[in-house]
């Protein structure tokens, strides 16, 4: 867990922030790096806000704002002007595949999370399990130098009784109380105030971490997602994204809107991106007629020039090119593999690849996604998610949603031993079928 009250851990952090967004760091850079050597905590906090305020390198090749006006700027015009096609039924059955999509993708991630695919696979090997047709086998003989996270004996074969506890579970539950308490009209605030009632400090993470520990002491959006948070291009927005785009089927632009508000909070520039991509390719998948084209129509929701849409471009230019997965993979590595391993760009990559190598087969799919490594868990869930909304339950096998038994456990306050069909039902009676205003 990264400690977002160690100014030495967010100093490091933030460098690598600033490297990759462009920043000039000049003598910045030196300065850093000897506060990081001896400085105090007073001085690492002044050299931390310093950071955060380096200008952009001359001739940096990316545009990308954080306000939800300058990245609608960039977007071209939405296209939700068509409505819905589905019928209450069918959409119904759509949105129960995705949560329960989304939950089993999760849940087979969540063991080896963190871990590289190069593990992954020699673990797999191992076993006699690669590549993955099932939840990961427990721990055998082969654990030795292979150590899974601390929930593998409730998210492996023969342990699985539930949704083990998992914060992408979590904000999927507090975005649909979101909805229920404040409707579509919700802003950064509430969902700080949400946060606040409904999550425990102890149960959020990084970006997310930074977030709440400013929301304590007083910040108010979008600053909360900018004090002294260098992990504001991370993965926590977009693994928050998906109900946006449960709510919002054939609407992505709606989708991408309401995943803004919850995402500023937090996070700003790609980290908001991906929240923006992830709900509005959901929405997307309700109503595509297939998983590519899906893809393809969710990069108008990416500002063209931003880092996130040079990698989703890069997986649709690698399947059109005709690599086979672990060529693709090895693209990817290759240009996006210098990020955090729960950053942003790399992970939503890894999940268009997935959906894209998948075939439309539920359990290749979120089995590409998990043996991609990095954020296994959250791309796992995201994959799964949006394979459900396109396919519904019949695309989902049994031996994958059964182990489940309808129950999840949460850290939501009211929400823990959840039934998944019960939040599929309360998610379903909130679809936003309006044709969507412009902003003007």
């Amino acid at each position: 867990m990264h400690d977002v009250l160690d100014p030495r851990e967010l100093v490091t952090a933030e460098l690598d922030q600033c490297r990759e967004s462009g920043r000039d760091l000049g003598e910045l850079e030196p300065l850093a790096l000897a506060a990081l050597e001896t400085g105090s905590g007073p001085e690492l906090a002044r050299v931390l806000d310093m950071l955060a305020d380096a200008p952009r390198l001359a001739g940096w090749a990316h545009d990308e704002p954080s306000t939800l006006t300058e990245i609608e700027g960039l977007l071209p015009e939405p296209t939700d002007s068509r409505a819905p096609s589905l019928g209450d039924e069918v959409f119904a059955d759509r949105v129960r595949a995705a949560w329960l999509g989304r939950c089993a993708g999760c849940v087979l991630g969540k063991p080896v999370e963190g871990w590289s695919r190069d593990a992954i696979r020699s673990f797999l090997q191992l076993e006699d399990a690669y590549p993955l047709a099932d939840y990961f086998p427990q721990p055998g003989a082969s654990r030795n130098g292979f150590v899974m996270r601390d929930c593998w004996p409730e998210t492996t074969r023969g342990g699985i009784e539930f949704v083990a506890r998992d914060d992408d579970i979590d904000y999927t539950i507090l975005g649909l109380h979101i909805l229920e308490e404040h409707g579509a009209g919700f802003g950064p605030a509430d969902v700080g105030r949400e946060w606040l009632d409904h999550l425990p400090f102890s149960r959020v993470y990084t970006a997310e971490r930074a977030a709440y520990r400013n929301l304590l002491q007083g910040f108010a959006p979008p600053e909360t997602a900018t004090h002294r948070n260098p992990y504001r291009e991370w993965i926590g927005a977009q693994i928050r994204a998906d109900v946006w785009g449960y709510v919002s089927p054939g609407q992505p632009r709606r989708a991408a809107r309401l995943a803004f508000q919850d995402a500023s909070l937090s996070h700003t520039a790609n980290g908001i991106y991906g929240a923006m991509w992830a709900a509005g390719l959901i929405a997307i998948c309700f109503v595509a007629t297939d998983l590519a084209t899906a893809l393809r129509e969710s990069l108008s929701l990416v500002p063209p020039r931003a880092r996130l849409a040079d990698a989703l471009r890069l997986v649709l230019d690698l399947r059109t090119a005709g690599l086979d997965w672990e060529s693709a993979r090895d693209r990817l590595e290759t240009e996006l593999g210098h990020y955090s391993f729960v950053h942003t760009v790399n992970n939503a990559a890894a999940v268009a690849a997935a959906l894209l190598w998948g075939e439309d087969d539920y359990t290749r799919t979120i089995g590409l996604a998990v043996q991609a490594g990095w954020d296994t868990d959250c791309n796992g869930a995201t994959a799964g998610s949006a394979f459900g909304a396109k396919h519904g339950t019949a695309g989902l096998p049994s031996s994958w949603t059964d182990p489940l038994n309808d129950h999840i456990r949460s850290a939501i306050f009211d929400f823990d031993h959840s039934r998944i069909s019960e939040l599929a039902e309360r998610t379903a009676a909130l679809r936003l079928d309006e044709v969507l205003a412009p902003t003007g």
